[in-house]
């Protein structure tokens, strides 16, 4: 299994507060017949997306990443976007998650 570390920006040090945020971790399952090739994380109600959290790599049908936010926010909302090889049949596809409350989520067709 793949691991991954999604930090915010270009900033990988933990944000220290009085009420530290915890990373919130979770395992990405690819459940298709195609290449995931971008995914895109950011807390609801914010406009932008983050940066893609692949950079160079790719999910591959049938695999699993582990990921962990570590964006020092204190929020579990995030909507995800996920977007595939352009030879493939599926659309880009988008998703909100409480990811505290989770602790795997697996892409379907």
């Amino acid at each position: 299994m793949k691991r991954i570390l999604i930090a915010a920006g270009a900033i990988a040090a933990v944000t220290f507060s009085t009420a530290q945020a915890e990373d919130l971790v979770f395992t990405l399952k690819n459940d298709t017949n195609s290449t995931l090739t971008r995914f895109y994380t950011s807390p609801v109600g914010v406009d932008d997306w983050e940066d893609d959290v692949f950079g160079e790599q790719v999910l591959e049908p049938g695999e699993a990443i582990e990921l962990a936010i570590a964006d020092g926010r204190d929020v579990c909302e995030y909507d995800m976007r996920f977007e595939f090889e352009e030879s493939s049949n599926l659309e880009t596809m988008e998703a909100k998650q409480d990811l505290c409350q989770l602790s795997s989520y697996t892409i379907h067709e």
